[in-house]
């Protein structure tokens, strides 16, 4: 279990390794850096207590530029890596950095196990709908009929929802910034960071050389107030830029409503602590309903048993009526031969 020391006088300069951060001029990964950065200092844990495991691609560099322990896997693996590097050491706070080709696409079968164990691992996915480190090709996550270097005419599949494929999973916290949004991004961190379980955190970000304003229809500051719901507990679903439009339920149909002076009683009113996702899945797929904002901040915040805590208490369950033998006790049970 990590235990916080408040006591603890770190800046985000304690968090900057000695490595050039080495992304293309106005990448979205330095955002997201800086954010991270400046969310480790604040939560009483030594550096040494904290691990950050990649993948393969432009986000996998992270490692590198954070003065932490850190692993640079392979492609995919680095949530099955976490994990066990969660369970081994439950007493680390284990981070995983993604894109959404590393993530979606290879990584696709260990993302959502690492979900479903809820294992304390704290999981940010950078989603810019493109493959940037091998230079433009369409991702799991880019738009249906987006013309890429894979795709010349178009692609044809429809893309991953990544919060909806998380909450599929069943993971325990879920929740989506953006990279522009720093303040709004370094709540949802520290709030990740604070949860006891698996968490996932889809991060917009531009690739301003292959996929460039791929998020522009929803994150600039002409549209953001009108584009964007700020999910907040307890807090009825209001937006726009005179915050004079909300979100209420037609049976099971999300419609907008526009109102003057107080918000109708009848808006839908957001609790992130629901354990039943029902309400997330609607709202995680609620950007992609013609003239309805995109979402953002916490979906849903459940805490469980962890995984590492299950695997534990088998162990001591089973060195409890093992007792202590020896090694060679050990060796000779069930059937042996003696070679003479």
């Amino acid at each position: 279990m990590i235990q916080p020391n408040p006591e603890l006088n770190l800046t985000k300069k304690d968090f900057q390794s000695d490595q050039e951060v080495r992304w293309c001029p106005g990448c979205g990964d330095y955002a997201i850096l800086n954010a991270v950065q400046n969310v480790f200092p604040e939560l009483g844990i030594p550096r040494e207590n904290f691990v950050i495991v990649s993948g393969i691609g432009c986000a996998s560099r992270f490692p590198y530029y954070m003065n932490t322990y850190g692993f640079h896997t392979i492609h995919g693996r680095a949530p099955a890596v976490a994990t066990g590097i969660k369970v081994t050491r439950p007493d680390l706070s284990v981070w995983v950095v993604s894109g959404d080709g590393d993530a979606l696409s290879i990584g696709g079968n260990h993302l959502i196990h690492a979900m479903r164990r809820n294992a304390d691992i704290k999981v940010l996915l950078f989603n810019n709908r493109i493959y940037g480190l091998t230079k433009g090709q369409a991702s799991p996550a880019s738009e249906l009929g987006k013309r890429t270097k894979s795709s010349p005419m178009g692609t044809t599949d429809e893309p991953f929802s990544p919060l909806a494929l998380a909450l599929g999973a069943n993971a325990r916290f879920v929740a989506r910034s953006v990279d522009v949004f720093p303040p709004h991004l370094k709540g949802v961190l520290a709030q990740a960071a604070q949860h006891k379980g698996s968490a996932f955190i889809e991060i917009f970000q531009n690739c301003n050389i292959f996929n460039d304003g791929a998020w522009r229809g929803w994150t600039e500051r002409d549209v953001r107030d009108e584009r964007v719901l700020n999910l907040e507990h307890g807090k009825p679903l209001v937006f726009g830029a005179k915050a004079n439009r909300g979100i209420r339920l037609n049976g099971f149909k999300p419609e907008i409503v526009e109102f003057e002076g107080e918000p109708p009683r009848d808006l839908l009113v957001w609790d992130e602590d629901n354990p039943e996702p029902a309400m997330s899945f609607l709202m995680a797929g609620l950007g992609d309903r013609p003239g309805f904002p995109m979402p953002i901040g916490v979906f849903r915040k459940h805490e469980e048993t962890t995984f590492e805590t299950r695997v534990h208490a088998q162990v001591d369950e089973a060195r409890s009526k093992a007792g202590s033998p020896n090694i060679q006790t050990l060796l000779e049970q069930g059937d042996v031969w003696t070679v003479s």
